[in-house]
């Protein structure tokens, strides 16, 4: 099912213990590092908890992101629940799944199409503060070649494909994929071992998740 989540924007209450996390979120979503170096308002999205195991990085918020405050509000989150094998309510209620992108915000649109890359300022700024107080993730998305290079760094391949292609390499806790993006159904239907190999590994993994 398409369209924004029947979901509250705002976050659920903080249960006792959790104020360390809040305090780093609350301090992302106030960020304005980029300010005037957007062509709109910075709007940091991010969503994770102190229960979240699996981690969802992406590369950066899409227009109707930016628009709706939460992730993957748009046919890429589609196609990456149908890839993760959970429902809209589960991908937003549960709060063992979260969603921190390479870069919070979006970065806005190229005039040759698709989106600008997401600047590096952010993820140095925030994201090995945001790691270090996420203690219990166990499998890590990295969803795109930007969040790869970041993340992987030498590791990484040449290409995202050949990244993609190696993921035995980096698991169990690190699992690169394409973005779900529907720019990229052309490179499914050339690599057709992904959904035929990954994604029922990592249906696996998110059943086992979340089930315990």
């Amino acid at each position: 099912m398409r369209g924004s989540p029947p979901v509250s924007l705002r976050e659920p209450p903080c249960p006792e213990g959790e104020g360390e996390l809040e305090a780093l979120l609350s301090d992302i979503r106030a960020c304005r590092a980029c300010l005037g170096q957007l062509p709109h308002t910075p709007r940091p999205v991010v969503r994770v908890f102190p229960e979240t195991r699996l981690l969802i990085c992406g590369q950066a918020p899409g227009r109707r992101v930016h628009e709706s405050g939460l992730p993957f509000t748009d046919p890429s989150g589609d196609r990456l629940r149908d890839w993760l094998g959970v429902d809209e309510q589960t991908f937003y209620a549960d709060r063992r799944l979260g969603v921190a992108a390479q870069a919070f915000c979006y970065p806005g649109t190229a005039p040759k199409g698709g989106d600008y890359p997401p600047p590096r300022k952010c993820a140095e700024l925030w994201r090995p503060q945001l790691l270090a107080a996420l203690p219990d993730v166990e499998l890590t998305l990295l969803v795109g070649g930007y969040a790869q290079t970041w993340a992987l760094g030498d590791r990484a391949q040449a290409t995202m494909t050949d990244t993609v292609r190696a993921w035995q390499d980096y698991a169990p806790s690190i699992l690169p994929m394409p973005h779900p993006s529907w720019r990229n159904t052309a490179w499914l239907r050339r690599n057709p071992w992904f959904e035929a190999e990954v994604v029922p590994y990592l249906r696996e993994r998110v059943r086992g998740i979340l089930s315990t």
